[in-house]
Order: structure tokens, then sequence, then C-alpha cells
């Protein structure tokens, strides 16, 4: 003791900073003076920030503390009855998703609920008679889910094809009751099945998700929901449990959509006044680009679970196509324009490699866009049933330079890149 305490504040200092916060709390009951060192809080507020990404030292609930090292022991007393390294698991799924909403979507932030207690979650076990995996409860108690307020304004979001409109809200707790019995009684689920609605778009038309509190599996409901015909969510091989490393498919399903908010690979759609989040793919290699005379396409797909019939079976897909004309103009057998119109489409549709449709027409969805140099791009979605899980479309736009009013060339195809329709790992 003598000789460590010998080697002085600094050596000391070092050392302890080579310390996991256990043993920091261990050596502070040696004495007094490691009392004192241990208690410096530069120490703990590398704690707080290696295990639970805070950088300033506050509650469960964002209420400031006087030190980073009462934050420390807050936060594990408040979950001393889940596995640390869960919790910090957690907690790194919830950061990932706030950090994405404050940079690019803070009314979406607005819209997250405090944290739920531990008696209002008991309350759910024993209304709906279930036992909420681990993962879940602890999701919930970060926070109970989302204001449901506005309808464009879910945490997963989702696509509008026609007159086909959802958006994805977590569901509150008070919620998650509702639309469980709604499910349970309305819709012919079991009254003892272990399933609960944790998500589910609140527009006009519904899309129910919902966990299985016995196998963790997220499931998502088809045209056949009546008859309890589901779709699972995540990977299944996921699912296996081992110690802290505890995963359900709610917490897998939030971590994959963080992930995907991140790296760009879905965006906010903006419509007018509205902004929502989008679910069709904006990066390669699930969203295709082709440039053709200065014409710019790209093109995704996504499954739209709640219209698909497995009964038959089929799968129903919602494509978006994107165009827009690059600022260089259009360039057509060496002259460039700067304007450039669509007139016709044609598209090969294939269900395994093998050819199912092959479609010319006029316009898309009744329109005809005018491209010019660095305007947004003209968007459009359609749609298309299919037998097999696994298909893709291509094809090409006919575009005249200048308007079809007043042709300043000949027409010219422009590329659809193949973008494929097949079941993703993860639905949303």
């Amino acid at each position: 003791m003598t000789e460590i305490e010998g080697i002085g504040d600094l050596g000391v200092h070092i050392i302890i900073s080579k310390l996991d916060p256990n043993e920091t709390a261990t050596i502070s009951c040696v004495s007094k003076k490691f009392k004192e060192w241990a208690s410096d809080d530069t120490f703990w507020a590398t704690h707080c920030f290696n295990d639970l990404n805070l950088s300033s030292p506050i509650d469960p609930f964002g209420n400031p503390l006087p030190s980073f090292k009462v934050a420390y022991q807050l936060w594990r007393e408040a979950f001393s009855s889940y596995p640390w390294v869960l919790l910090k698991r957690v907690k790194r799924c919830w950061d990932t998703l706030k950090s994405w909403m404050d940079s690019n979507f803070p009314e979406l932030l607005t819209t997250l609920r405090r944290g739920a207690s531990e008696e209002e979650l008991n309350e759910v076990e024993k209304s709906l008679k279930i036992k909420l995996p681990i993962p879940t409860r602890l999701l919930y108690r970060m926070h109970d889910g989302q204001e449901l307020k506005d309808k464009l304004l879910g945490l997963i979001g989702g696509y509008r094809v026609y007159d086909h409109m959802v958006n994805v809200h977590l569901l509150p707790l008070k919620q998650v009751i509702f639309a469980t019995k709604h499910i349970t009684h309305a819709i012919g689920f079991s009254s003892t099945s272990k399933f609960i609605s944790i998500a589910a778009s609140v527009t006009e038309r519904e899309k129910f998700f919902c966990l299985n509190c016995s196998n963790y599996q997220l499931y998502v409901g088809t045209a056949n929901l009546r008859d309890g015909e589901m779709m699972p969510c995540v990977p299944s091989a996921l699912l296996k449990c081992s110690g802290d490393q505890q995963s359900d498919g709610v917490l897998l399903w939030l971590e994959e959509h963080g992930r995907r908010l991140q790296n760009g690979m879905i965006t906010i759609r903006e419509e007018g006044d509205f902004k929502s989040i989008c679910q069709f793919p904006d990066k390669p290699p699930l969203c295709t680009t082709a440039v053709t005379n200065g014409v710019q396409v790209r093109a995704s797909a996504v499954l739209v679970p709640e219209q698909s019939d497995l009964q038959k079976p089929g799968y129903f897909f919602a494509y978006s196509i994107r165009m827009s004309l690059l600022p260089e103009g259009c360039t057509v057998h060496g002259m460039t324009f700067n304007s450039c119109q669509l007139n016709r489409r044609h598209w090969i549709i294939r269900e395994d490699e093998i050819v199912k449709g092959d479609v010319e027409g006029e316009a898309v969805i009744g329109k005809y866009p005018l491209l010019r140099p660095g305007e947004k791009e003209f968007v459009y979605e359609s749609c298309t049933p299919q037998y097999s899980s696994h298909g893709s479309i291509e094809g090409s736009f006919t575009f005249v330079p200048g308007r079809l009013v007043a042709p300043k060339g000949d027409p010219f195809k422009v590329e659809v890149a193949r973008f494929e329709l097949v079941m993703p790992e993860y639905i949303f």
C-alpha cells in the first residue's frame, strides 16, 4: 500500500485511468486516500462516455447532475436488474436513432416519449398475459414509444403508392395494449397467443408489427392478417441468446433501422410542407443508377407486406423511380439541350430470371415529366405483384429533346438499370 502511494498522485492517476468502473469503485474502498483518488470525476467522465455515451452528467431522464460519478451510480442503480452489457447496447441503439434525428429530422425527435417505469411495463405484462423480452423492456424503459399526433412523424416511416400510404410509428405502451387487444379480438388471433403489437401505421392503411414474446421474433401482418398470416422481420439466426448478449426482434430491427438511416440507405422524403422517412432504398446496391445522354434515372423497390397474399402465393412490391437532368444538360448526337421530356416507357419484368412481362406504353402514371438541369428529381411510385419472392425490373424511357409540343431533335432512349424485387432480410 505504502509503495503504491509512494509513486505520487500522477502515477496513481495513470494506474486508475487503466481500470474499468468496477475496479475503480473497488479500490475506493481501500483507504481514504484511494477514495479521494478514485473519486476524481475525470475517471467517471471517461466511464460515462465509454459505457453510456454521455458527454455531460445526466440521469436516465435527461436531468443534469452535479458529477459524472453521480451520473454513473444513478444509471447503474436505475437498471440494476438488467444485464449491463445489454443496457449499453440498447442505449447505443437509441443514441444512433436520436443522433440522426437531431441532425436531420428534429421534428421527429420531439415525438419520443419519456421512458416507461417498471410498474408500467409490469402492467402491460399483466394486462396482456405475456412476459416481455428483456431487450424490449429496456427499449421502453428509455423511451415509451412515440406521441401519435402527426401521422407522418413515424420513427420507422414508410411509403406512398397511389392512394396507399403507410407511416409506421413505435407505439407507446398504452397503444401497445389497445392495438394488441384489437388484433386479438377483431382480427382473429388466439387469446392465448404471445403476440403483442409494438409498431403500426396510424394512417388509413393498417400495418401492424407484432413481437412474439415466446420466440422473440418480430412479425409484420400480410393481407391475410385476419387468418394469422405474418412474415418474420429479422433474420432468425440472429435471435439466439447467450448470456448478456440477448437479442430480440425489436432491438435487432431498430438497430438495423438506425444503420440504414446513418449510412443514407434510407432518407427523408419531402412532399410540400410534409417530411417523412421514406423506406425506398436510396443507395446501391439496393438502389440502381443509370445515366444516358445526361438523364439520370435511379430506381429501387420495397416489399409491401400488408398487400402481399402468401396464400396465392403472391408478393406485392412497390418501386420508386427518380429521374433528373444533370447540370450539363441533355446531349444527343453531339448537340446539347437544356430540357427534355418523357414520352414513353418500356418495362421488362422477370420472376426467377424468367420474363413475365414486357410492357410498353405512354407516360408514367399519366404524366410526361419535363426535366431541366439543376431541378429536383421527378419522383413517381408504382407497384407490381409477383408469385416469386425473387424478381427484377429493367427497361427504358423514351425522351425527346426540348418539349413534346416543340421537339428539338430525335427521340432517344434512357436506360433504367435493373433493380431487384426480392424478399429482404429485414422488413420495415
